[in-house]
């Protein structure tokens, strides 16, 4: 879940700030225990919710029935312990309006959305929530095993508006994410992009080039032979890292996270130049693509990674030592240089690592989706034609600097009265007296 919400992030917003990635995880996980909420506890699978819960198959549509229940679940009497405090109906509908509480919140402080849209997005969530009672959790079930109540409806969506009132005052006191982002996005105007973004865009490449060498493999086991199995990573990798950026400018990863390769010139870089960082990029970048394959193979089979590490483990503490360390070597080595370069892209003051500093290739952020659009100046005016000056443009004093050809307002013709002749005046005189 970690790599869609960094690409989400810096797609959207340049950066990833710890601040916006916990008020996304937050509003994530509270998604997920009110939709749990709804839904459990499940009946068990022995138990046929249609006889069990006839009465759940009608839905309840009319209003006010849950003052109704708590009258009747006081039994008529009208105290503190009868109306509230021993009253189930009545927890039922606090609890009701506490469900969506946190949704306004949020759309609030995160969002930074009115009343309106809090109100919209708890009737929504609500309305969800419902139906999900009301059709048996989608289908899973033959019939509800939960009422659907209108009642519920309105007092999660009051929940939510409330929800949004409440945090006006905390709203007011803590920074706003879009000033938070800003500050963060000012290494980029220097050139320098977050190590975060680069390292998501490295994963995302590492991925592809796993899933590529997988696919060069196969087709050359069905095509030349199995001898050309070897070669499979070597081209995927040439492909990757060498002939898609020399056409396209940049590798996939790279794309989707809106970054680029250029020159410090700020042009395309040539094969040669990607050639050379690819090669210097290669040995860290194993490990990475060993990791993702791994990971890939555990998708499919969860259990060949513990069989791989329980055969390593075997080899160094029973069979074989020797070998068992042997092969803890490679992994190690590859950890050993990863962690280096990690470093020198820390201490480098423009966050450069080996592979761009020997290239002369680096990466150059491309703007995200809410970056503010730059305001074009306007055209400036023609410049006039020097061999016929007139008498309203700057003219340049014999032996000064000179003037410039762009007045900074509208130049009007000077009115005379000698029937539409214009008569030239010395600067240092007075105009004539009428």
């Amino acid at each position: 879940m970690f790599v869609p919400t960094a690409i989400v992030l810096y797609r959207r917003h340049g950066v990833m700030t710890r601040w916006r990635v916990l008020s996304l995880y937050g509003g994530v996980y509270y998604a997920l225990t009110a939709f749990c909420m709804t839904i459990v506890p499940l009946p068990r699978p022995a138990v046929d919710v249609c006889t069990a819960y006839p009465t759940f198959a009608h839905p309840q549509l009319t209003p006010g029935v849950a003052f109704t229940d708590i009258w009747k679940e006081a039994h008529h009497h009208a105290t503190l312990n009868a109306l509230i405090l021993n009253n189930p109906a009545f927890w039922q509908t606090v609890f009701n309006l506490i469900l969506l509480l946190p949704l306004g919140l949020f759309v609030r402080i995160h969002f930074r959305r009115g009343l309106a849209a809090a109100t919209a997005a708890g009737f929504t969530a609500s309305l969800f929530f419902e139906l999900t009672q009301y059709t048996g959790l989608w289908g899973l079930y033959d019939c509800p095993y939960r009422l659907f109540a209108v009642d519920d409806l309105i007092a999660n969506t009051a929940g939510a508006a409330l929800g949004w009132v409440v945090a006006g005052p905390l709203a007011r006191l803590l920074p706003e994410l879009d000033a938070l982002d800003d500050r963060a996005l000012a290494p980029l105007a220097a050139g320098k992009v977050p190590f975060g973004r680069r390292l998501v865009a490295l994963f995302l490449d590492a991925t592809g080039i796993t899933v590529l060498s997988w696919t060069i493999a196969g087709i050359a086991y069905l095509g030349p032979g199995a001898e050309t199995v070897l070669l499979a990573p070597l081209v995927a990798y040439a492909l990757w890292f060498v002939l898609i950026p020399w056409l396209t400018g940049t590798t996939p990863g790279k794309h989707i996270l809106l970054l680029r390769l250029v020159t410090p010139e700020g042009r395309r870089p040539n094969p040669a130049q990607l050639a050379l960082r690819a090669l210097v990029l290669s040995p860290p970048l194993v490990l990475v693509c060993l990791a993702t394959g791994m990971l890939l193979a555990s998708v499919a089979d969860p259990s060949v990674p513990m069989e791989i590490a329980g055969e390593v483990v075997s080899l160094s503490l029973t069979a074989d030592p020797v070998s068992g360390f042997v092969l803890l070597l490679p992994p190690a080595a590859c950890l050993t240089l990863v962690v280096t370069y990690v470093k020198s892209v820390r201490r480098h003051p423009q966050g450069l690592g080996p592979h761009e500093t020997r290239s002369g290739v680096r990466n150059h952020a491309r703007p995200h989706t809410r970056a503010p659009t730059p305001v074009n100046p306007p055209n400036p005016v023609d410049p006039p034609n020097p061999a016929a000056p007139h008498r309203s443009w700057p003219m340049a004093e014999p032996g000064g600097p000179p003037t410039s050809w762009w007045p900074s307002a509208p130049l009007q013709p000077t009115p005379t009265a000698n029937n539409g002749v214009t008569t030239k005046e010395p600067p240092d005189q007075p105009p004539p007296r009428s």
